[in-house]
């Protein structure tokens, strides 16, 4: 069995640590876009009542009575707009996160005189 060098004991860290990274990235994207599939559930509902009907909205832990509609629309599009800037921003880091991640497998497999990895074959 190879000695693996420092060098060597330190791309493996690098390696585990940006597949921490990537699981965790991964995770955050996913709970931002169900919050944006909620917001677009709310938008399409809000506009579907009708002028009469009361909307609330929530602060904190409770709920109060929404009288301007409008600025409720607008709030739920702001924060959907936001959210959408964070989740591209999340999937630009996961890419370079990604490429590095291969990289660092391809280095790795190399050095311990494997093939370098192609992919899973699915």
């Amino acid at each position: 069995m190879k000695e693996i060098s420092p060098q060597m004991q330190n791309q493996i860290a690098q390696y585990q640590q940006i597949q921490q990274q990537l699981q965790v990235l991964a995770n955050q994207r996913v709970q931002l876009e169900s919050k944006l599939r909620e917001i677009d559930g709310t938008l399409e509902e809000l506009g579907k009542v009708g002028p009469e009907t009361t909307v609330y909205k929530s602060i904190g832990t409770i709920l109060v009575r929404a009288d301007d509609r409008e600025s409720v629309k607008k709030e739920l599009e702001e924060h959907k707009e936001t959210i959408s800037i964070r989740v591209r921003s999340m999937q630009k880091q996961e890419k370079s996160l990604g490429d590095r991640f291969e990289q660092l497998s391809q280095k790795i497999t190399e050095a311990l005189g494997g093939e370098p990895a192609k992919g899973d074959g699915s």
